[in-house]
C-alpha cells in the first residue's frame, strides 16, 4: 500500500513539473515573438523620427523630385526609387526563367550522379559575399557587357521604335543593365534552391501516372509539377525579390551611382541601398542626413508593400488549392 502511495505522489509531482515546464516554455517562446515585434517597432520608429525633418521640409515633392544636390540642400527620392525598381525587375526577368530551368533540370532530367554536385555548386553561389560579386562585376562583367552585349543590343533592339529607347546611347558597361545582371546572378541560387525543393515534394506517383497516359516531359511539368508546387515556387520568387530590392555593395560597384533618370538602361543610375552606402558617412547637415534616412524608410515601405501583396496572393493560391 505504501508503495502505491509513493508512486502516486511521484506521479503528481511529475505532473506538476511537467505543467510548470510547459508554462515556462510557452512564456519563453511568447517573449521571443514579442521581442521580434518590439525590434520591428523600434526600427520603424527610428526611421520615421529620422526621416521626419526631410519629409516635413520637402513634403510629397520628395517622392517625385529627381534632384539630389547636397550643396544646395535639394533632395528627391525619385531617381533612387526608380533605380531600385528597375534593377530588381531586370533581375527577376532574367533570374526567374533561368532558376526555373535549373530546378527543372535537377529534379526531372539530371542524371543521378550529377544531381548532388550540381545542387551544391548552385547553392555555393549564395555563400559568395556581395562585395566579391561587386568586384567581379566591375572588373570582369562590366567590360564584357561593354564590348559584347551592349553593342549588340544597340544595333538590334536600339533600332526598334518604342523599345529602342531602352537601349540607346554609348556602351558604357557601367549602368542599370549591368546592375540588373549582377542581381540576377545573386538571386539565382535562392530561387532555384527553393524551386528544386518544392519540385521534389511532388509525389512521384503523379508524374508516373501522367507519363503512363502518354504525356511528354513538358506536359508533366506544366500540368502536374508546376500546379502542385506553385505556392512554393512563388515563395522562392519572393525570396529572390527581397534580396534584389535590398542588395547594396554589388550594385554600388557597377550601377554608376548617378542621381539621374534615363530612359536607356545602358546609362548610369543609382538605387536606394547604393545611395545610402555611398553617402551616409559623408552626410553633413541635419537635412542631408534626414533625407538619407527617408530613403531608408521608403525602401522599408516598398519591401513591406511587395511582401504584403505577395502574401495576399499566396493566401489566394492556397484557398484555390484547397477548393
Amino acid at each position: 500500500m505504501s508503495a502505491e502511495i509513493a508512486i502516486g505522489r511521484k506521479g503528481r509531482a511529475a505532473g506538476r513539473h511537467g505543467a510548470f515546464g510547459d508554462a515556462a516554455f510557452k512564456t519563453l517562446t511568447l517573449a521571443f515573438a514579442v521581442l521580434v515585434l518590439v525590434v520591428l517597432a523600434g526600427v520603424i520608429a527610428s526611421l520615421v523620427l529620422g526621416a521626419a525633418p526631410a519629409l516635413e521640409h520637402f513634403g510629397f515633392n520628395f517622392l517625385i523630385t529627381e534632384a539630389w544636390n547636397p550643396v544646395t540642400e535639394k533632395f528627391g527620392a525619385l531617381a533612387p526609387v526608380y533605380g531600385t525598381l528597375v534593377t530588381s525587375a531586370i533581375a527577376m526577368l532574367i533570374g526567374i526563367p533561368v532558376a526555373f530551368g535549373i530546378a527543372l533540370f535537377i529534379t526531372e532530367l539530371c542524371p543521378n550522379w550529377l544531381k548532388r554536385p550540381l545542387s551544391i555548386m548552385i547553392e555555393l553561389l549564395a555563400a559568395i559575399p556581395s562585395i566579391i560579386y561587386g568586384i567581379w562585376g566591375l572588373f570582369v562583367l562590366a567590360p564584357f557587357v561593354q564590348e559584347h552585349i551592349e553593342p549588340a543590343l544597340i544595333d538590334t533592339l536600339g533600332a526598334v521604335p518604342g523599345i529602342g529607347l531602352l537601349f540607346q546611347g554609348p556602351p558604357l558597361g557601367i549602368g542599370v543593365l549591368t546592375a540588373g545582371f549582377i542581381l540576377a546572378i545573386m538571386v539565382l541560387p535562392f530561387i532555384s534552391a527553393v524551386m528544386r525543393d518544392v519540385f521534389e515534394t511532388v509525389p512521384a506517383v503523379l508524374g508516373e501516372s501522367t507519363y503512363a497516359l502518354g504525356a511528354t516531359t513538358s506536359e508533366v511539368v506544366w500540368r502536374v509539377v508546376l500546379p502542385y508546387a506553385r505556392i512554393g515556387v512563388f515563395g522562392g520568387i519572393l525570396l529572390g525579390l527581397g534580396r534584389a530590392l535590398g542588395e547594396t555593395m554589388a550594385v554600388t560597384f557597377v550601377i554608376g551611382n548617378a542621381h539621374h533618370i534615363h530612359a536607356s538602361l545602358l546609362q548610369p543610375g543609382t538605387t536606394i541601398s547604393a545611395a545610402l552606402a555611398n553617402e551616409f558617412t559623408e552626410a553633413v547637415g541635419d537635412l542631408y542626413l534626414s533625407s538619407l534616412i527617408a530613403l531608408g524608410l521608403i525602401l522599408f515601405v516598398i519591401t513591406f508593400i511587395v511582401l504584403a501583396l505577395a502574401k495576399l496572393l499566396l493566401i489566394r493560391l492556397e484557398k484555390q488549392a484547397g477548393s
